[in-house]
């Protein structure tokens, strides 16, 4: 099975409360760009993503390639929420090709966890494919990474 791990896109200054703060023009840009990345190279069965505005809009992106991927919320998978409890939710759910769409820091000690390794900083709209029998710490290897590039 397959687990991509997506960051959302750029998103705008924090005027607004954390979970409602919006992507950015160039936001959407990279959440484009991955998003047609992800589809071409990949077959996602289940996109997995966090209730906060920016990473719900990341996910449209997604949506917009593969309409018929089912979606489900998760609730903790935000900035400050716990690795090994998102971790432990993941591990639950019934895919083959899974797509999370969550936040630094969280989604880098999720990529952690999956392969036992040292978290490492994802780049904003950046995807990470780790592939394992099945979700558990410390069994999963990264396969593939994408990270969109500056628009021109």
């Amino acid at each position: 099975m397959k687990i991509i791990l997506m960051r959302h896109g750029q998103a705008e200054d924090e005027t607004r409360p954390d979970s409602a703060r919006q992507l950015t023009d160039f936001g959407q840009q990279q959440a484009v760009q991955t998003a047609a990345y992800i589809i071409s190279h990949y077959m996602p069965d289940l996109f997995v993503v966090s209730p906060y505005v920016r990473a719900q809009q990341t996910l449209a992106q997604l949506q917009v390639q593969a309409p018929n991927v089912l979606v489900k919320v998760q609730d903790n998978i935000t900035p400050s929420d716990d690795a090994r409890t998102a971790l432990a939710e993941l591990a639950t759910v019934d895919a083959e090709c899974i797509v999370v769409v969550c936040h630094m820091s969280i989604i880098a000690y999720l990529a952690s966890l999956l392969t036992g390794e040292t978290p490492e900083s994802y780049a904003l709209a950046e995807a990470r494919v780790f592939e394992m029998e099945f979700i558990m710490a410390g069994m999963a290897h990264e396969i593939d990474r994408f990270v969109p590039t500056q628009p021109y």
